[in-house]
């Protein structure tokens, strides 16, 4: 990561967290961009770049659960690594209780980092295999030089027992552990420094599916018990209903939908979270029978290139009910029910933002 110099002569003092005051919310994005340079000749001249995240606007409050869902490639995880601020946003700003991380230095993020603790996708690549479950877990203590009550050793052990594992593990190595095991390792260490916010990157999807939900209940009685803030990125639809309060839909680097979880499942509002919902599948025989699952929708086409986005509505080149203005005009995301944010000229469950516009797209 690069981080940009200081063009003051006197270096800024580390920024000291602080409690959100009444109604703030412990984190809030604005404006969030994130373009990757894409270079090529000789001279790594730069012809273009991925609009990974592309102006992203969102609130996460005390003690709730963020959910993130959408496709691959829609740039969910360089979100959640531009939160945590593992990433150097592009443009926009990103304030955690109240002070600006945008562009803080290593040192001067040290403090927050205290607060603001990731999950990361992979619990085979994110475990140092030359070292031991002890040294994992305890690595916060030593990189922000804290001192637990009864030592190092004791609190890990204690961390590990917290998440499920024999605290006599302590000296073993990843390559012992198995993938459950080894994300709730990654759990422990998260959850060392006593965090406020946790950003959890695909929790699951490397793990069986019967080991899947004996994490996601971790998470949740952890949440419980600690009182913590989660942003959680998947795309198991499934997997974000049962532990997310609120749901932000992404589409190629922009948010489309953001509503609380029933309204989302019960009245989705944008084409394109509805064809994500009918591909939920339905686990009964009897209600697939009845027809009570969701009439399933097959998107025409693949993702556009992040490179070159289309224009106007990003996914007007899949949309069915694409009409000239989604071509030419983006939509903003705009609140049409009470809580309930969607970006869409033409929406479901909703009144029509443009109903003079009714010549469809040929290209659809």
């Amino acid at each position: 990561m690069t981080i940009p110099e200081q063009t003051s002569g006197e270096p800024r003092e580390a920024a000291e967290p602080r409690e959100p005051a009444d109604g703030e919310p412990l984190l809030r994005v604005r404006g969030l961009k994130k373009h990757f340079p894409v270079r090529q000749g000789l001279l790594k001249r730069q012809v273009g770049a991925v609009q990974a995240v592309d102006g992203l606007d969102f609130d996460v409050r005390q003690g709730e659960t963020l959910g993130v869902v959408g496709e691959s490639g829609c740039g969910k995880s360089t979100m959640g690594r531009l939160i945590t601020r593992l990433l150097e946003p592009t443009a926009g700003e990103v304030v955690f209780q109240g002070t600006d991380v945008t562009h803080l230095s290593a040192s001067e993020m040290r403090p927050i980092r205290r607060d603001v603790q990731m999950i990361f996708q992979d619990p085979y690549s994110s475990l140092n295999p030359r070292h031991t479950v002890g040294a994992i877990v305890g690595a916060p203590f030593a990189l922000q030089k804290v001192r637990p009550e009864g030592g190092v050793k004791e609190e890990v052990q204690r961390l590990l027992q917290v998440v499920g594992l024999n605290p006599e593990h302590y000296n073993r190595y990843p390559h012992e552990f198995s993938g459950g095991q080894r994300q709730r390792i990654g759990i422990a260490r998260a959850l060392a420094l006593n965090p406020k916010l946790v950003v959890a990157d695909e929790p699951v999807s490397a793990l069986d599916v019967s080991i899947q939900a004996q994490v996601v209940n971790l998470l949740d009685d952890l949440q419980q018990e600690l009182g913590l803030t989660y942003v959680i990125i998947a795309h198991d639809l499934s997997v974000i209903r049962h532990v997310s309060d609120r749901i932000a839909v992404m589409y190629l680097g922009k948010l489309v939908e953001l509503t609380d979880r029933s309204t989302l499942y019960e009245t989705p509002m944008h084409p394109y979270t509805r064809a994500l919902l009918s591909a939920v599948p339905v686990p009964d025989p009897r209600r697939r029978k009845e027809g009570g699952g969701r009439e399933r929708i097959l998107l025409q086409g693949d993702v556009p290139s992040p490179m070159h986005p289309p224009t106007g509505c990003r996914f007007h080149t899949r949309c069915w009910k694409a009409t000239t203005i989604c071509k030419t005009t983006e939509p903003p995301l705009l609140s049409l029910a009470t809580g309930h944010e969607v970006a869409c000229h033409h929406p479901e469950n909703a009144e029509d933002q443009h109903p003079e516009d009714t010549e469809p797209l040929a290209t659809v």
